[in-house]
């Protein structure tokens, strides 16, 4: 499915210097001769977001796999010249035969532990070896259970052991060159500090330490202008016009104490433009924490992420609802086909109901459902606005009279909302996401509760498996955002699993 985020995050080529240019030790700003050298073809690709995101994850996932295959071989080969038995052509097909479950596991594990991201979020040598055991781990419980024979489990703790060298020296190659490479044809993100005096100045000077890829626009400070040099941009109540006015690519917090509130305005108003956010650490957390930095940075960012799926994140969970929607629909075709003739002849009116809903981004679409209600229920509702049972921009009545009593069943085990795994296939929804409300709800919204319209809607979430139409309005939205924030393929499973006893109980649903 399509980035939820309808703004692409810039990658400038070069920034623009700003009136008052800063000392060259704090952004080391390019001259126009080294600008001119630049290798105009390489500089284009470069800017190309998306095939640079691409090339590097192919990139990874070929050295990735040249290590667990270098690490298989040289631990079989190890083996054979102990044993004085070397047999180059055997270890090779042997290494061929474990490499491929090895690899696949490899891969998967790394993708979820943000192993193939972009460089200034990717994890280093930690997250790998705590990778790399789990691969162990997984592929040790496999040989068991499929009962496999071996005359020690040395192939196992021995390509470990390889495993860490080869695939950390790998990456760490290909960080080091990513880096020259990007130097080389001048690729710079344009930034901006907002903070305090002080704290702009420590960030800005930690930053100009070493000449990486941040290029420092100017800052916003929330106290008097200091002088440090760099150029002031303006006030933080303008943050969206200078975002936009100088394109920057991200926005870095340099005050540890920066007001909450100030500081969940300014995340929006970034996440809405396409702007990243990063929160650098104090002055002293730089001192103590400087040899755990993310590989080329000098100083240690976190970034605040939009809640939105994307990249490996994004491919999974639409490879898993393709599959799992597209067995469900085979499965319950005879259902499905029972369900619509009972409609048809019981009531009058169209089998399938098509609810326009907002979608991703607050776009509409038609959200699939088995009419439950009679031909007049829309026209009728704005009378029955009185009789509402929920608080907040929910509509529910309990006994709604708009309901067929074929209509009354189907509401009760949601058997109304199967589909929609027409919808899931079609990319306009996902299987376990936030529910997708009617236009009438939609436009009863807060500001806050819309920003759970970053993700495709689902056909169950937490919603559905924590109390369902018995919790408050607000409740409901924070469940959304809670998901958001811990979502897995596993989560979604889980949701699943649990969705099927919370809709047979009835519990919350009318």
């Amino acid at each position: 499915m399509p980035s939820p985020v309808p703004v692409k995050t810039r990658a400038q080529e070069t920034p623009t210097p700003p009136l008052t240019p800063p000392p060259a030790e704090l952004t080391h700003l390019p001259d126009k001769d080294v600008r001119r050298k630049r290798p105009p073809l390489l500089s284009f690709l470069l800017r190309m977001d998306t095939m640079r995101s691409a090339a590097r994850v192919a990139s990874l996932l070929l050295l990735d796999f040249a290590g667990v295959f270098g690490a298989i071989l040289t631990a079989l080969a190890l083996k054979d010249a102990v044993l004085a038995d070397l047999d180059w052509s055997e270890i090779y097909d042997q290494t061929r035969d474990l490499v491929a479950f090895t690899f696949l596991i490899t891969a998967l594990l790394f993708a979820r532990s943000d192993l193939y991201a972009r460089r200034s979020v990717r994890p280093g040598l930690t997250r790998i070896v705590a990778g790399l055991f789990q691969v162990t781990v997984v592929a040790l419980a496999y040989a068991i259970l499929t009962g496999q024979e071996f005359s020690s489990y040395y192939i196992f703790y021995g390509s470990l052991a390889f495993a860490v060298f080869f695939v950390s020296g790998l990456r760490y190659a290909f960080d080091q060159t990513a880096f020259v490479v990007l130097r080389a044809a001048g690729y710079q993100r344009r930034a901006m500090l907002v903070g305090t005096g002080e704290h702009i100045e420590a960030v800005a000077h930690a930053l100009g330490e070493k000449k990486g890829p941040i290029s420092i626009v100017g800052f916003v400070s929330l106290t008097p202008r200091p002088d440090n040099g760099l150029r002031s941009l303006g006030s933080l109540e303008d943050i969206g016009r200078i975002v936009e006015r100088h394109k920057l690519d991200e926005v870095i917090i340099a005050d540890p104490a920066f007001p909450q509130q100030e500081a969940v305005e300014l995340v929006d108003a970034c996440h809405q433009r396409g702007v990243r956010v990063h929160v650098a650490p104090s002055t002293m957390e730089i001192l103590i924490h400087r040899a755990e930095f993310v590989p080329g940075q000098s100083v240690p960012l976190f970034e605040l992420k939009p809640p939105v799926f994307e990249g490996v994140d994004f491919a999974m969970k639409r490879a898993f609802d393709v599959v799992v929607a597209s067995l469900l629909l085979l499965v319950m075709s005879p259902i499905l086909i029972s369900m619509a003739l009972v409609i048809r002849l019981t009531s009058r009116g169209p089998i399938i109901y098509r609810s326009i809903r907002p979608g991703i981004g607050g776009a509409p679409f038609p959200c699939l459902k088995f009419r439950t209600m009679y031909r007049d229920a829309d026209e009728r509702q704005r009378e029955l606005e009185q009789l509402n049972e929920a608080n907040g921009a929910i509509f529910k009545i309990k006994d709604d009279p708009r309901l067929t009593p074929i209509g009354r069943i189907l509401r009760r085990y949601s058997l109304d909302e199967l589909p929609q795994l027409f919808n899931v296939l079609k990319g306009e929804m996902s299987l376990v996401g936030p529910r997708p409300l009617p236009l009438r709800d939609f436009e009863r919204l807060e500001s806050w509760h819309k920003k759970r319209y970053l993700v495709l809607p689902g056909i169950t979430g937490l919603w559905q498996v924590s109390g369902r139409s018995d919790l408050d309005f607000d409740d409901l939205v924070r469940l959304d955002f809670l998901y958001l924030e811990r979502w897995s393929p596993f989560l979604d499973l889980t949701i699943l699993v649990k969705t099927i006893p919370a809709v047979l109980m009835k519990k919350g649903a009318y």
